[in-house]
C-alpha cells in the first residue's frame, strides 16, 4: 500500500467513517473512496465489511487505536 492508502486503512480501523477520514486528510470523500478501492485490490479483499474487519484487526495489532 501507498502511504497514504496505510493512512485511510488506519483510521478506517479506528472506525472513522469516509467523510471523516476526507475532513481529516483534507481530500475529498471521492478521493477517500479511492483509495478504499485500490486496497481492497491490492488485498484481494472482496467487499467493505472485509476491508474492514481486517483494518480493525490490523489496528488493533499494532496498538494504534
Amino acid at each position: 500500500l501507498t502511504d497514504r492508502e496505510l493512512e485511510v486503512f488506519q483510521l478506517l480501523g479506528q472506525g472513522l467513517g469516509t467523510a471523516a477520514i476526507a475532513t481529516r486528510l483534507n481530500v475529498s470523500v471521492k478521493t477517500v473512496e479511492v483509495h478504499r478501492v485500490n486496497i481492497k485490490s491490492k488485498l484481494q479483499l472482496s467487499g467493505l465489511p472485509e476491508l474492514l474487519h481486517l483494518a480493525v484487526r490490523w489496528v488493533d495489532s499494532k496498538g494504534l487505536a
